[in-house]
């Protein structure tokens, strides 16, 4: 076993099982939620750039590609955290060889994952779109929009599966510069094809694909420079196990988001029988709960990476203050900006649409998830430690009681009180995986816990004892002294 220091890799990688929790996960969190906000803020401006450069009709489209993106990209997403925790919990345990054994699994079943993903979704978006019922005034385009991004879609996972390595080994400044770079560069792109060249929707989903491109980049760069991962041949020569390990941890957290994600097309089917009205207005509505979300995400993020280090360091009573830790972050942005969907819809609605009607539509979604935000809030922390500990099934049950909730909800609702129950669905798949997620959070810390107090016991039990006998050899030889002096000068 090879040591690992937080300073072989140079200073942006954060050692989590030494020094304080709350300076450490705040070093650790702020360039991450920059990184997160600014992803989300790109993703927002390209939705207001296409809402008005090209229609409510055009956001439409693009905004019925969101479920359908989120099974096949969210699954990557999955997979690649699931392989971060693996990553964290070598680096937390110091151990260099089982750290690049896993590395070179990642990357080949990285170049896996992008082969068969990328034909999944190409081959099978034009059914997904009639199931989704999706209205022929907005087939063509979103078509068109779903092509392009699945035929980039190597350039999302390369991000993905890069950036959580980064913040596997608590790199979260490098992601942000990628980040800034990559929405700098959408955006300008985006109003270049879309206001100026007048290319429709499929200018923003090749926006979208150039600057994934550049952001990948930016963070593959940076891993070839981590002194402590330079990978040789030997190291792509892996055992069953390692793959058997990756695939163990990674496919449960990429099965929930993809399960998940159904129940949000099934949302998705819904909605869009009701007409383009309806889906515009959940397009935009799910844009904002997207980015008020973000915040909470992130702190689960930091979560994640804080846990799955302490947890192979076997650090169990700093996992425990790192979970207050981020539920106080999460608190704080529940206040925030659950408060600005509560108090201000209208505002905030007018900003991505154009119509009355989606406008009014809107106004009924965000209050009543403003107010519930904080049920998601807390599950992405509470989910992310769970899965940071290695323990991935739970949470991958969690997101069946999530779709089965999202589709019960909707199908008996919709028909009864409209729009409204968009938004029903949603908090009552929230509730339901938080339980679970708590329920399970606690039955993996708690023995733990009880474990390595237990042991802490002991050893000071043991301490004590080895105290009292030091003191009682100090007082034997002291007083074998005194009698020894007293003699010496009886003789003398």
């Amino acid at each position: 076993m090879s040591g690992i220091t937080a300073g072989t890799a140079k200073k942006q990688v954060i050692d989590f099982t030494k020094g304080s929790p709350f300076k450490l996960i705040l070093s650790f969190y702020w360039p991450l939620l920059l990184t997160s906000m600014l992803q989300q803020f790109y993703n927002f401006a390209d939705t207001w750039i296409v809402g008005k450069g090209l229609g409510d009709n055009a956001l439409a489209a693009v905004g019925n590609m969101g479920s359908i993106f989120f099974l096949i990209v969210g699954f990557s997403f999955g997979l690649a955290n699931g392989f971060g925790v693996l990553v964290a919990q070598s680096f937390g345990a110091k151990d260099e060889e089982e750290l690049k054994h896993r590395l070179a699994g990642i990357i080949e079943l990285g170049i896996l994952l992008s082969i068969v993903l990328t034909a999944f979704g190409i081959i099978f978006l034009p059914h997904a779109l009639r199931l989704l019922r999706t209205d022929e005034l907005i087939f063509k385009d979103s078509l068109i929009y779903g092509y392009i991004i699945f035929g980039g879609l190597a350039t999302g996972i390369s991000y993905n599966i890069s950036g959580a390595i980064l913040r596997a080994l608590g790199d979260s400044k490098t992601p942000l510069k990628a980040i800034i770079a990559s929405s700098l560069l959408n955006m300008s792109l985006n109003s270049l094809f879309i206001f100026v060249l007048h290319t429709g929707v499929e200018g923003a989903a090749y926006a979208t694909i150039i600057a994934q491109v550049v952001s990948a980049a930016i963070c593959i760069r940076r891993l070839m420079q981590i002194p402590m991962i330079k990978l040789e041949r030997k190291y792509f020569r892996n055992e069953k196990r390692i793959f058997t390990e990756l695939l163990g941890n990674g496919l449960p957290m990429a099965f929930m988001n993809s399960i998940t994600a159904v129940g949000c097309m099934a949302v998705q089917y819904f909605v869009n029988g009701f007409g383009v009205v309806y889906t515009a207005a959940y397009a935009a509505c799910s844009k904002y709960l997207n980015l008020f979300m973000n915040p909470a995400s992130t702190a689960g993020n930091a979560m994640s990476a804080y846990t799955s280090q302490n947890y192979g360091a076997g650090e169990y009573q700093r996992i425990k203050k790192g979970l207050f830790i981020c539920l106080g972050i999460a608190v704080t942005a529940y206040l925030l900006l659950g408060s600005l969907m509560v108090f201000f819809p209208k505002f905030l609605a007018g900003i991505l649409l154009s119509g009355e009607d989606q406008i009014a539509l809107a106004c009924e979604f965000l209050p009543r998830c403003g107010l519930m935000i904080i049920f998601v809030d807390s599950l992405f922390v509470v989910r992310s430690g769970v899965q940071g500990m290695g323990k991935p099934m739970l949470p991958m049950i969690s997101g069946i009681l999530e779709m089965v909730l999202r589709i019960g909800v909707i199908s008996f609702f919709i028909g009864r009180i409209g729009f409204r129950a968009t938004a029903y669905a949603e908090i009552s798949a929230w509730m339901g995986a938080l339980a679970v997620n708590a329920y399970a959070f606690h039955k993996v810390l708690a023995p733990l816990l009880r474990s390595d107090g237990a042991e802490s016991a002991l050893n000071n039990k043991l301490n004590d004892r080895k105290r009292s006998l030091t003191e009682c050899l100090i007082l034997i030889i002291s007083h074998l002294r005194k009698l020894f002096s007293g003699k010496i000068r009886k003789v003398g």
